[in-house]
């Protein structure tokens, strides 16, 4: 996809709040990360897992409630891309993730590159001692603060 048309579907810098809460999600193919900032958009902290439900939508009600109950400004959903920018399955499945989403918030949401935040988010929690199951709970999450926390990097 060109520069430009990966652009146009992102929403300007100008449009959003300077100030307030943002969440970012990590769409999984069983679980959806959710990541929240600070009101001044420092620092990107881990919220929740919740269950991936393609046919039933509950994962997408899941995560309005929190952009509600948390007051968010804005979401950021992670868009994974190959090392050569080209777009696959994952990036499709959170594409149909935000097509869904967008109609239940107030608020803009927006996609931004994710490349390699899940192997990152892994390899920190290997590092850190969690294996396993306990690392694949939250993995997600991990990969979710990734994502807010770069977009908040490039925000500021």
């Amino acid at each position: 996809m060109p520069a430009e048309e990966r652009n146009a579907e992102l929403v300007s810098v100008e449009q959003v709040p300077r100030r307030g809460r943002r969440i970012g999600i990590d769409v999984g193919s069983v679980r959806v990360g959710v990541a929240l900032s600070d009101p001044d958009g420092l620092i990107a902290t881990p919220l929740v897992t919740v269950p991936r439900d393609v046919e039933g939508g509950t994962d997408v009600v899941a995560v309005a409630a929190l952009v509600a109950e948390h007051e968010a400004v804005g979401v950021v959903v992670g868009l994974p891309r190959t090392l050569a920018g080209r777009e696959g399955p994952a990036a499709e499945a959170a594409r149909v993730f935000v097509a869904a989403l967008e109609p239940a918030l107030a608020v803009p949401v927006e996609l931004s590159d994710e490349r390699l935040t899940t192997v990152v988010a892994t390899r920190q929690l290997r590092e850190s001692g969690r294996k396993g199951r306990k690392q694949r709970a939250v993995v997600d999450q991990v990969a979710a603060v990734g994502i807010l926390q770069g977009w908040l990097d490039r925000h500021r």
